[in-house]
């Protein structure tokens, strides 16, 4: 519950700054995205895992070329295992990346900043049954993801993005760091 009540701080701070900004110019934009992730975590035998992702954002310009957008996202990230039982991890995250963008030209851009992500659940699911995982994993991960995106229209795009995760995910880990990964593609739409 802690978890989600400070994402929620996260996420209205990051609001009612955009919303602090939309006030002063009229060009702020408010959107949807959603998509596809393709995830897997820096483990022996790990193989990558489809899952999903999406929420909102908002994209403030600060200059001509430049914009920062903060975003709250579901997340949907984990790995899979082969083996007898083809076991699946499923982490799920409430994330907050906060994207500084450079458009090249009015429709394409690239992007990069820090993303903050929140735990709140974690699975191991098996053929044999499904377990919670919340006391192995810590609750907090931090990575830092690069970009691209192109609107067809004003208003219509596509997006991808690589997160990488700079700290390990397993609480008490006595090995190597365990560290999630993510690509990321999928649409975004922005109101008018």
């Amino acid at each position: 519950m802690k978890k989600l009540l400070l994402s929620f701080a996260v996420a209205m701070t990051s609001l009612a700054f955009a919303q602090e900004k939309a006030t002063s110019s009229s060009s702020v934009k408010f959107g949807l995205k959603a998509g596809l992730n393709i995830a897997s975590i820096s483990a022996d035998d790990s193989k990558a895992k489809a899952g999903i992702y999406g929420g909102a954002f908002a994209n403030i310009p600060i200059a001509e070329s430049f914009s920062i957008q903060p975003e709250i996202l579901y997340n949907g990230v984990g790995s899979k295992y082969d083996g007898d039982s083809d076991l699946r991890l499923n982490l799920d995250y409430i994330s907050i990346p906060v994207m500084f963008q450079y458009n090249f030209v009015p429709n394409f851009y690239v992007e990069a900043g820090p993303q903050f992500g929140f735990l709140i659940n974690s699975k191991l699911k098996s053929d044999v049954g499904s377990f919670d995982a919340d006391d192995v994993f810590k609750g907090f991960d931090v990575g830092i993801g690069l970009g691209a995106g192109y609107y067809f229209t004003d208003d219509f795009g596509v997006t991808a993005r690589f997160v990488a995760g700079l700290n390990d995910i397993v609480d008490n880990n006595p090995g190597d760091a365990v560290r999630n990964n993510v690509f990321q593609v999928g649409v975004a739409y922005k109101f008018k």
